[in-house]
């Protein structure tokens, strides 16, 4: 790419702002090294890396490359056989430690790869080169005592002979040389150590002067009695310096067979914090990755200028290359036009770079071999070049340049030379571009340009719309629509006198001055119809919302339906069998007891025919859901009358008449439902082996039977939660009765915590029922004291 169309776009931003998101040193300088390019095999790869970081950085959050550093002094120095600082083996440790954690963070725990992964298998973390160099060096200015033997056996020795010395000193001062001593303390001048002694006295103390004090009167001399313990002092430190020098240029020989591997982590590690730089500012930006096309079209769906803030930036949705190559804007200044250039122009540099670009789903971009750029004004007085020459120099090299793999961007063509002129030039500038099939985006004020896309095929206009009552650009990108430049409303909207205004209309040919009113209507309505089709698409998404609700809600009550039809019938064959089951007990019993068994015999076969038939209309309920029932008629119905919901399969009796609609409400149980007329019909008689039971076991099974159907509808939970105190008794009422007739045996009241005046009113009331066996507080997951526990007599 060409460095002036990265200069005007403000690429070197772009970079600029990746770079701060690099951990490392190397990882920085491959930021602000990074040039788009135009090898589709390259970009593609790139961007794969990108996509990648992303799902990483999403899936794992960040890992840190901030021990990366720049390692080409220390590898030059390691194959040059050179022995290595102790601040330098131990930087080269820390980064080979945390490459162990950057090889864990890049092991996925599932099977899936992906194009990073390759990275992350190849490091080597040298993991016990790094723990031998981290264990010898403790920081650049100490190395352990265990680094070596030799080592320890000197520092040992350092140790004993200063022990010595200071004890022989110490002798001295309190004893035979304590009043020829300024201080009674002993001193280092150099690595010697000395005793401060008064002036007047040296004759006394025979040894070495090594220094005075500032005023004279202190000498700082070496008893020569210990000079030879210094010496061996001096002797053991020489000895601990060489075995330090052993160490280090050991750990430095074993960091040089490794030298390569080094050099892999250091590069490998680089270009992981590079590549995770991207996906950082990806995130930040709310940036995407693009798709590549390979038909030189680009279609940018809600794009954002990178360098604008996300909340002020206005998305636009601009394409080029398919239906046209050639993108004429138009509009008033300050509307957006130089900012849509500068848009389309960076968001591609950005893409082939290999970053994410801020823009919508779906958003493709085309592969340029370049980009040119003529935006802004590059008057040169050096040069004596006007804004015109300056702007047509520009305009001839891209002439010169260009071909059908190049991107143009040319931001007020032809301007600031004569009207006519300029026009003239601009569309024949265009027009070359336009024959030569290079995709081209130009803005521009004049109206030759929008007559010449509105006359040519392959060209398009646009207008960036513009609010003439509020004197403020919407910064909306119209394509189709010429823009107009609305001089004369802005004008008067700024204060400039009618008479002045109706003055320069005069001067406007009317034809110009029709079609700029035309296309300040073409904008307006344009925008109604924008409104329009959004408010359109919003109800759209709605209906389709509700739609999709009415299915979810339509599936489970047929799935409810279907469940409570095969839990009714397989109850009843239950209630069958065991009737049967009961009725030949009572026929062998009363054959052992001679008793005339003809009525019983004929209720036994009747039950047994009913169980036959309960089995085959069950088997036929799953094959065919649909029946065919009588129908019932509206004005037929009476309140009371007992019927049959047929979607739900069950009975009940007629709480209200059918209303215009044919609705009306039915009882089932515990349960009204509001059903229509035509899934109704009249409850049939019931069954001859039913009869035939009842007429055998009495009242009392008949009993059994209904409180049996009742309690399969009785909730063992009552629910009082948002009630006042009354509302909430009277409902307990009418639980504690349905239940106590449906032979619940214990229920749970819940009433919640709250102030806990709900809770007192419902155990108070407890005490008057007389069928309330007992009650008491929910225990630990029951619900604590916001439940209380009762048990029916």
């Amino acid at each position: 790419m060409n460095e002036r169309a990265l200069r005007i776009l403000e690429y070197d931003k772009i970079v600029a702002a990746l770079a701060e998101h690099a951990d490392s040193a190397p990882g920085r300088t491959l930021c602000l090294a990074l040039l788009p390019s135009a090898d589709r095999s390259e970009i593609l790869a790139r961007l794969c890396n990108t996509r990648d970081a992303i799902e990483r950085y999403l899936k794992k959050s960040e890992v840190s490359f901030g021990s990366c550093f720049d390692g080409k002094e220390v590898l030059q120095a390691l194959r040059l056989g050179r022995s290595l600082e102790a601040g330098t083996l131990l930087r080269t440790a820390l980064f080979l430690y945390h490459v162990g954690r950057i090889r864990s963070y890049g092991q996925s725990e599932e099977e899936r790869q992906d194009t990073l992964s390759p990275y992350f298998e190849a490091l080597v973390p040298m993991k016990e080169l790094s723990e031998e160099i981290r264990r010898c060096i403790l920081s650049e200015s100490e190395i352990a005592d265990d680094a070596s033997p030799g080592l320890k056996q000197a520092r040992r020795s350092i140790t004993r002979i200063g022990e010595q010395i200071r004890r022989e000193l110490s002798q001295m001062a309190t004893g035979s040389l304590r009043q020829y001593l300024q201080d009674g303390v002993i001193t280092m001048r150099g690595d010697r150590y000395c005793l401060p002694v008064r002036a007047e006295y040296k004759a006394q103390v025979n040894g070495i002067v090594h220094d005075a004090s500032a005023s004279g009167q202190t000498l700082f001399i070496e008893p020569q009695s210990i000079v030879n313990l210094n010496n061996s002092l001096r002797e053991a430190r020489l000895a601990e310096q060489e075995e330090i020098e052993k160490v280090l240029e050991d750990l430095s020989s074993r960091l040089a067979v490794r030298s390569d591997d080094l050099a892999f982590d250091l590069e490998t590690a680089a270009f992981l914090d590079f590549t995770f730089a991207k996906a950082k500012l990806a995130l930040e930006t709310g940036a995407m990755v693009p798709h590549f096309n390979e038909r030189q079209a680009f279609i940018l769906r809600r794009a954002r200028h990178p360098l604008i803030p996300e909340k002020k930036a206005v998305p636009i949705d601009v394409y080029l290359g398919d239906a046209f190559d050639l993108l004429i804007i138009t509009g008033p200044n300050t509307g957006g036009k130089t900012v849509t250039l500068k848009t389309v122009g960076l968001l591609t540099l950005m893409g082939q770079a290999g970053l994410a670009i801020p823009a919508g789903d779906r958003s493709e971009l085309a592969v340029f071999d370049e980009v040119f750029a003529d935006i802004g004004d590059e008057q040169s007085i050096e040069q004596s070049l006007s804004t015109f020459s300056s702007h047509m120099k520009n305009v001839v090299e891209i002439l010169q340049k260009a071909d059908e793999r190049s991107l143009c961007l040319f931001d007020e063509l032809g301007a600031g030379t004569d009207p006519t002129e300029g026009a003239a030039l601009a569309v024949a500038v265009m027009d070359s571009l336009h024959r030569r099939k290079i995709r081209t985006m130009a803005t521009t004020h004049y109206s030759e340009c929008k007559v010449y896309a509105m006359t040519t095929n392959g060209v398009m206009n646009a207008a960036c719309e513009f609010d003439v009552e509020t004197l403020r650009p919407t910064y909306k990108l119209l394509i189709g629509v010429p823009g107009s430049s609305n001089a004369f409303a802005i004008s008067k909207k700024l204060g400039l006198p009618d008479e002045v205004i109706d003055a320069a209309r005069k001067r406007v040919d009317e034809d110009a001055e029709s079609f700029d009113r035309l296309l300040a209507d073409l904008q307006t309505s344009r925008r109604k119809a924008d409104v329009e089709r959004e408010q359109l698409e919003a109800l759209k998404a709605e209906a389709a919302s509700l739609e999709a609700t009415l299915k979810k809600q339509r599936d489970r009550i047929d799935r409810e339906r279907e469940k409570l039809l095969k839990e009714a019938h397989e109850e009843a064959r239950e209630v069958l069998k065991e009737a049967k089951q009961v009725a030949d007990e009572t026929i062998r019993m009363m054959n052992r007891t001679g008793v005339s068994v003809r009525e019983l015999e004929q209720a036994r076969a009747k039950v047994g025919s009913e169980i036959t038939r309960k089995e085959e209309k069950l088997a036929s309920a799953q094959k065919d859901k649909k029946q065919s029932w009588p129908p019932v008629k509206p004005d037929k119905l009476k309140k009371g009358d007992l019927v049959r919901v047929i979607s739900m399969g069950l009975t009940g009796t007629v709480s209200s008449l059918p209303d215009k609609k044919g609705e009306l409400f039915v009882t089932c149980g515990i349960m009204k439902s509001k059903v229509h007329v035509s899934d109704l019909t009249y409850a049939r008689e019931e069954s001859d082996g039913k009869k035939a039971i009842r007429e055998l076991y009495g009242a009392k099974r008949e009993k059994r039977d209904v409180d049996l159907s009742r309690s399969m509808h009785i909730s063992t939970e009552c629910h009082l939660i948002g009630m006042t105190v009354d509302e909430a008794l009277a409902a307990l009422d009418r639980y504690l009765d349905d239940a106590y007739m449906a032979h619940v045996k214990s229920a749970r009241i819940v009433h919640g915590k709250g102030t806990g005046a709900l809770r007192r009113a419902v155990q108070e009331h407890l005490e008057s029922v007389p069928y309330v066996k007992s009650y008491k507080a929910g225990e630990f997951g029951e619900g604590d004291t916001g439940v209380t526990i009762v048990t029916f007599s």
